[in-house]
Protein backbone atom coordinates (compact mmCIF):
# COMPACT_ATOMS: atom_id res chain seq x y z
CA UNK A 1 0.00 0.00 0.00
CA UNK A 2 2.69 2.20 0.48
CA UNK A 3 4.23 1.86 -2.93
CA UNK A 4 0.78 2.77 -4.08
CA UNK A 5 0.31 6.00 -1.84
CA UNK A 6 3.81 7.26 -2.60
CA UNK A 7 3.60 6.82 -6.51
CA UNK A 8 0.08 8.81 -6.72
CA UNK A 9 1.36 11.92 -5.19
CA UNK A 10 4.22 11.58 -7.30
CA UNK A 11 2.37 10.92 -11.12
CA UNK A 12 -1.21 10.84 -12.39
CA UNK A 13 -3.53 8.04 -11.02
CA UNK A 14 -2.87 6.29 -14.64
CA UNK A 15 0.74 6.36 -14.79
CA UNK A 16 1.46 5.14 -10.89
CA UNK A 17 -0.81 2.29 -12.08
CA UNK A 18 1.36 1.87 -14.87
CA UNK A 19 4.64 1.82 -12.71
CA UNK A 20 3.11 -0.52 -10.55
CA UNK A 21 2.46 -3.06 -13.22
CA UNK A 22 6.06 -2.61 -14.73
CA UNK A 23 7.49 -2.81 -11.46
CA UNK A 24 5.54 -5.74 -10.40
CA UNK A 25 3.77 -7.31 -13.30
CA UNK A 26 0.49 -7.72 -11.18
CA UNK A 27 -2.09 -5.35 -12.51
CA UNK A 28 -3.80 -3.35 -10.12
CA UNK A 29 -7.07 -0.33 -10.99
CA UNK A 30 -6.63 3.45 -11.63
CA UNK A 31 -9.76 3.18 -9.42
CA UNK A 32 -7.70 1.26 -6.56
CA UNK A 33 -5.26 3.53 -6.74
CA UNK A 34 -7.52 6.50 -5.96
CA UNK A 35 -9.05 4.82 -3.55
CA UNK A 36 -6.09 3.83 -1.22
CA UNK A 37 -4.59 7.39 -1.92
CA UNK A 38 -8.10 8.77 -0.49
CA UNK A 39 -7.70 6.44 2.14
CA UNK A 40 -4.61 6.96 3.39
CA UNK A 41 -4.76 10.81 2.40
CA UNK A 42 -7.15 10.79 4.89
CA UNK A 43 -5.07 9.62 7.86
CA UNK A 44 -2.08 11.26 6.97
CA UNK A 45 -4.32 14.45 7.37
CA UNK A 46 -5.47 13.14 10.94
CA UNK A 47 -1.37 12.64 11.85
CA UNK A 48 -0.95 16.25 11.15
CA UNK A 49 -3.58 17.87 12.52
CA UNK A 50 -2.10 15.73 15.35
CA UNK A 51 1.32 17.38 14.47
CA UNK A 52 -0.63 21.02 15.01
CA UNK A 53 -2.15 20.17 17.95
CA UNK A 54 1.24 18.73 19.76
CA UNK A 55 3.31 21.81 18.64
CA UNK A 56 0.64 24.25 19.91
CA UNK A 57 0.74 22.80 23.24
CA UNK A 58 4.21 22.69 23.11
CA UNK A 59 4.18 26.15 22.40
CA UNK A 60 2.69 27.53 25.13
CA UNK A 61 5.35 26.40 27.64
CA UNK A 62 8.01 27.94 25.76
CA UNK A 63 9.79 30.41 27.17
CA UNK A 64 12.45 32.80 26.26
CA UNK A 65 15.84 30.94 26.53
CA UNK A 66 19.02 31.73 28.46
CA UNK A 67 21.60 33.43 26.25
CA UNK A 68 21.18 33.94 22.41
CA UNK A 69 19.42 31.71 20.32
CA UNK A 70 22.05 29.45 18.11
CA UNK A 71 23.29 30.90 14.87
CA UNK A 72 20.75 29.80 11.82
CA UNK A 73 18.12 31.54 9.17
CA UNK A 74 14.76 29.85 8.48
CA UNK A 75 12.43 31.83 5.88
CA UNK A 76 8.98 30.68 4.99
CA UNK A 77 7.55 31.64 1.12
CA UNK A 78 4.25 31.83 -0.07
CA UNK A 79 2.12 31.88 -3.49
CA UNK A 80 -1.07 31.03 -5.20
CA UNK A 81 -1.90 28.82 -8.12
CA UNK A 82 -4.79 27.78 -9.85
CA UNK A 83 -6.17 24.29 -11.11
CA UNK A 84 -10.03 22.85 -11.85
CA UNK A 85 -12.83 22.06 -9.26
CA UNK A 86 -15.64 20.10 -10.14
CA UNK A 87 -18.49 22.44 -10.12
CA UNK A 88 -16.56 25.49 -9.45
CA UNK A 89 -14.40 26.05 -12.28
CA UNK A 90 -10.46 27.27 -11.51
CA UNK A 91 -9.85 28.38 -8.03
CA UNK A 92 -6.60 29.21 -6.42
CA UNK A 93 -5.03 26.97 -3.98
CA UNK A 94 -2.37 27.79 -1.40
CA UNK A 95 1.81 27.01 -1.23
CA UNK A 96 3.99 27.49 0.97
CA UNK A 97 8.05 26.62 1.17
CA UNK A 98 10.07 26.33 4.35
CA UNK A 99 13.53 26.59 4.23
CA UNK A 100 16.79 27.30 6.40
CA UNK A 101 19.13 29.40 4.58
CA UNK A 102 22.51 28.89 3.25
CA UNK A 103 25.64 31.21 2.10
CA UNK A 104 26.79 30.30 -1.24
CA UNK A 105 29.20 32.24 -3.25
CA UNK A 106 27.92 33.42 -6.78
CA UNK A 107 29.23 35.93 -8.77
CA UNK A 108 27.49 39.18 -8.59
CA UNK A 109 26.17 39.95 -12.31
CA UNK A 110 26.28 43.77 -11.73
CA UNK A 111 29.86 43.67 -10.83
CA UNK A 112 31.52 40.49 -11.71
CA UNK A 113 33.25 39.77 -7.99
CA UNK A 114 32.02 36.77 -6.46
CA UNK A 115 30.33 36.94 -3.31
CA UNK A 116 27.99 35.25 -0.48
CA UNK A 117 24.77 35.33 -1.20
CA UNK A 118 21.66 33.61 0.72
CA UNK A 119 20.64 30.05 -0.44
CA UNK A 120 17.63 28.28 0.41
CA UNK A 121 18.32 24.80 1.31
CA UNK A 122 16.33 21.89 3.04
CA UNK A 123 13.07 22.63 1.70
CA UNK A 124 9.65 21.36 3.11
CA UNK A 125 6.28 21.81 1.70
CA UNK A 126 2.62 22.79 2.56
CA UNK A 127 -0.09 23.00 -0.33
CA UNK A 128 -3.60 22.96 0.64
CA UNK A 129 -7.44 24.52 -1.27
CA UNK A 130 -8.41 26.26 2.23
CA UNK A 131 -8.91 29.84 2.47
CA UNK A 132 -6.13 32.27 2.45
CA UNK A 133 -7.50 32.66 6.54
CA UNK A 134 -6.81 29.15 7.40
CA UNK A 135 -3.84 28.37 5.55
CA UNK A 136 -1.54 29.99 7.93
CA UNK A 137 -1.94 27.36 10.71
CA UNK A 138 -0.13 24.41 8.66
CA UNK A 139 2.35 26.47 7.38
CA UNK A 140 3.10 27.44 11.48
CA UNK A 141 3.03 23.86 12.23
CA UNK A 142 5.29 23.17 9.56
CA UNK A 143 7.82 25.72 10.08
CA UNK A 144 7.77 25.00 14.05
CA UNK A 145 8.20 20.85 13.46
CA UNK A 146 11.45 22.46 11.79
CA UNK A 147 12.50 24.24 14.87
CA UNK A 148 11.66 27.67 13.27
CA UNK A 149 11.31 29.24 17.43
CA UNK A 150 15.07 27.60 18.02
CA UNK A 151 16.51 29.45 15.23
CA UNK A 152 17.64 33.66 15.54
CA UNK A 153 16.84 35.07 12.49
CA UNK A 154 13.45 34.21 10.09
CA UNK A 155 11.77 35.42 6.90
CA UNK A 156 8.66 35.58 4.97
CA UNK A 157 8.55 36.04 1.52
CA UNK A 158 6.02 36.60 -1.31
CA UNK A 159 4.42 38.51 -3.40
CA UNK A 160 2.67 41.74 -2.89
CA UNK A 161 -0.71 39.78 -1.91
CA UNK A 162 -2.55 40.89 0.92
CA UNK A 163 -3.21 37.75 2.32
CA UNK A 164 0.13 36.35 2.29
CA UNK A 165 1.09 39.44 4.76
CA UNK A 166 -2.11 38.90 6.95
CA UNK A 167 -0.33 35.80 7.21
CA UNK A 168 2.84 36.75 8.11
CA UNK A 169 1.62 39.31 10.65
CA UNK A 170 -0.91 36.81 12.50
CA UNK A 171 2.34 33.86 12.58
CA UNK A 172 5.44 35.37 11.87
CA UNK A 173 4.88 38.94 13.39
CA UNK A 174 9.17 39.12 14.39
CA UNK A 175 10.16 37.45 11.22
CA UNK A 176 11.71 39.95 7.76
CA UNK A 177 10.13 40.23 5.23
CA UNK A 178 10.21 40.79 1.41
CA UNK A 179 8.37 40.83 -1.88
CA UNK A 180 10.26 38.73 -4.28
CA UNK A 181 12.68 40.75 -6.37
CA UNK A 182 11.62 39.58 -9.37
CA UNK A 183 8.12 40.10 -9.01
CA UNK A 184 8.87 43.79 -7.91
CA UNK A 185 11.10 43.95 -11.33
CA UNK A 186 8.31 42.73 -13.10
CA UNK A 187 6.16 45.27 -11.84
CA UNK A 188 8.37 48.02 -12.81
CA UNK A 189 8.99 46.91 -15.97
CA UNK A 190 5.05 46.78 -16.69
CA UNK A 191 5.22 50.56 -15.82
CA UNK A 192 8.25 51.15 -18.53
CA UNK A 193 6.09 49.32 -20.75
CA UNK A 194 3.46 51.94 -20.48
CA UNK A 195 5.25 54.59 -20.44
CA UNK A 196 7.96 53.89 -23.27
CA UNK A 197 5.66 51.54 -25.64
CA UNK A 198 9.03 51.08 -27.97
CA UNK A 199 12.56 50.18 -26.86
CA UNK A 200 14.70 53.18 -26.27
CA UNK A 201 17.80 54.20 -24.67
CA UNK A 202 15.23 56.80 -22.76
CA UNK A 203 13.34 53.43 -21.66
CA UNK A 204 15.88 51.80 -20.42
CA UNK A 205 18.14 54.65 -18.46
CA UNK A 206 14.50 55.43 -16.72
CA UNK A 207 14.17 51.36 -15.89
CA UNK A 208 17.74 51.49 -14.75
CA UNK A 209 17.47 54.28 -12.71
CA UNK A 210 14.47 53.17 -10.90
CA UNK A 211 15.49 49.74 -10.54
CA UNK A 212 18.87 50.96 -8.60
CA UNK A 213 16.66 53.03 -6.31
CA UNK A 214 14.41 49.83 -5.76
CA UNK A 215 17.41 47.92 -4.79
CA UNK A 216 18.74 50.29 -2.57
CA UNK A 217 15.20 50.31 -0.38
CA UNK A 218 13.87 53.14 -2.06
CA UNK A 219 10.37 51.81 -2.94
CA UNK A 220 8.87 55.08 -2.42
CA UNK A 221 10.93 57.37 -4.70
CA UNK A 222 9.82 54.68 -7.27
CA UNK A 223 6.25 55.59 -6.23
CA UNK A 224 6.61 58.59 -6.30
CA UNK A 225 8.16 58.82 -9.91
CA UNK A 226 5.36 56.57 -11.09
CA UNK A 227 2.41 59.31 -9.70
CA UNK A 228 4.37 62.06 -11.71
CA UNK A 229 4.21 60.09 -14.67
CA UNK A 230 1.20 59.03 -14.58
CA UNK A 231 0.31 63.16 -14.65
CA UNK A 232 1.60 63.47 -17.73
CA UNK A 233 -1.39 65.34 -20.26
CA UNK A 234 -0.70 63.39 -23.01
CA UNK A 235 -1.55 60.05 -21.73
CA UNK A 236 -4.13 57.68 -22.29
CA UNK A 237 -6.99 56.87 -19.90
CA UNK A 238 -5.77 53.59 -19.27
CA UNK A 239 -1.91 54.31 -19.13
CA UNK A 240 -2.69 56.84 -15.89
CA UNK A 241 -4.52 54.34 -14.31
CA UNK A 242 -1.82 51.78 -14.81
CA UNK A 243 0.55 53.82 -13.74
CA UNK A 244 -1.19 55.01 -10.17
CA UNK A 245 -1.92 51.20 -9.94
CA UNK A 246 1.81 50.23 -10.21
CA UNK A 247 2.53 53.41 -8.13
CA UNK A 248 0.42 51.95 -5.09
CA UNK A 249 1.91 49.03 -5.17
CA UNK A 250 4.92 50.33 -4.61
CA UNK A 251 3.85 52.67 -1.99
CA UNK A 252 2.12 49.78 -0.16
CA UNK A 253 5.01 47.64 -0.32
CA UNK A 254 7.63 50.04 0.93
CA UNK A 255 8.51 48.25 4.16
CA UNK A 256 8.79 45.31 2.65
CA UNK A 257 11.09 46.31 -0.38
CA UNK A 258 14.53 46.56 1.59
CA UNK A 259 16.44 44.18 -0.93
CA UNK A 260 20.08 45.83 -0.44
CA UNK A 261 20.02 45.47 3.03
CA UNK A 262 18.42 42.03 3.08
CA UNK A 263 20.88 40.70 0.89
CA UNK A 264 23.80 41.87 2.67
CA UNK A 265 22.41 40.08 6.02
CA UNK A 266 22.65 36.86 3.97
CA UNK A 267 18.69 36.87 2.93
CA UNK A 268 17.53 35.28 -0.53
CA UNK A 269 15.90 38.14 -2.53
CA UNK A 270 13.84 35.72 -4.86
CA UNK A 271 10.51 33.94 -4.49
CA UNK A 272 11.98 30.89 -6.80
CA UNK A 273 11.97 28.34 -4.32
CA UNK A 274 7.89 28.28 -4.26
CA UNK A 275 7.11 29.29 -7.51
CA UNK A 276 8.81 25.83 -8.29
CA UNK A 277 7.11 24.32 -5.83
CA UNK A 278 3.80 25.62 -7.35
CA UNK A 279 4.67 24.60 -10.71
CA UNK A 280 5.18 20.81 -8.99
CA UNK A 281 1.67 20.69 -7.15
CA UNK A 282 0.31 22.31 -10.90
CA UNK A 283 1.76 19.46 -12.48
CA UNK A 284 0.05 16.61 -10.39
CA UNK A 285 -2.85 18.47 -10.32
CA UNK A 286 -3.50 20.08 -13.83
CA UNK A 287 -2.67 17.20 -16.24
CA UNK A 288 -4.93 17.48 -19.38
CA UNK A 289 -8.40 16.60 -18.51
CA UNK A 290 -8.04 16.75 -14.58
CA UNK A 291 -10.58 18.33 -12.29
CA UNK A 292 -11.22 17.38 -8.78
CA UNK A 293 -13.62 17.40 -6.18
CA UNK A 294 -12.47 19.49 -3.02
CA UNK A 295 -12.23 16.57 -1.02
CA UNK A 296 -10.28 14.34 -3.28
CA UNK A 297 -7.61 17.13 -3.82
CA UNK A 298 -7.43 17.69 0.09
CA UNK A 299 -6.22 14.49 0.72
CA UNK A 300 -3.71 14.03 -2.17
CA UNK A 301 -2.05 17.48 -1.62
CA UNK A 302 -1.20 16.12 1.56
CA UNK A 303 0.30 13.28 0.03
CA UNK A 304 2.02 15.57 -2.76
CA UNK A 305 3.43 17.67 -0.45
CA UNK A 306 5.03 15.01 1.69
CA UNK A 307 6.69 13.37 -1.35
CA UNK A 308 7.93 16.47 -2.63
CA UNK A 309 9.68 17.21 0.73
CA UNK A 310 11.50 13.52 1.05
CA UNK A 311 11.50 10.44 1.61
CA UNK A 312 12.37 10.71 5.26
CA UNK A 313 8.82 12.72 6.22
CA UNK A 314 6.24 10.77 3.69
CA UNK A 315 7.57 7.94 5.49
CA UNK A 316 7.46 9.36 8.65
CA UNK A 317 3.55 10.17 8.52
CA UNK A 318 2.91 6.70 6.69
CA UNK A 319 4.09 5.04 9.97
CA UNK A 320 2.18 7.38 12.21
CA UNK A 321 -0.71 6.95 10.12
CA UNK A 322 -0.41 2.92 9.98
CA UNK A 323 0.03 2.70 13.58
CA UNK A 324 -3.10 5.22 14.06
CA UNK A 325 -5.37 2.76 11.55
CA UNK A 326 -8.00 0.42 13.03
Amino acid sequence: MRRVVWLSGKFSYGDATAVLDEESEVSISKSTVWQLTQRWGERIGEVIVGEEAEIKAQARAWSTPGGELPEGKMGVAIDGAMLNIIGEGWKEFKVACVFEVEDEMRRNAETGDYAEFGHAVKLSYVGSLVPAAQFGWPVWTEAHRRGWQQTREQQVLGDGAPWIWNLRDEHFPESEMLVDWYHATEHLGTAKTYLYPEATAAASRWYNALELALFQGHADQVARELSRAAQRPELSAETVEALRKEAQYFKNNQRRMQYQDLRDQGWPLGSGMVESAAKQFKHRFTGPGMRWSRKGAGHLFLVRAAVMTSKARFDSLWQRALSSAP
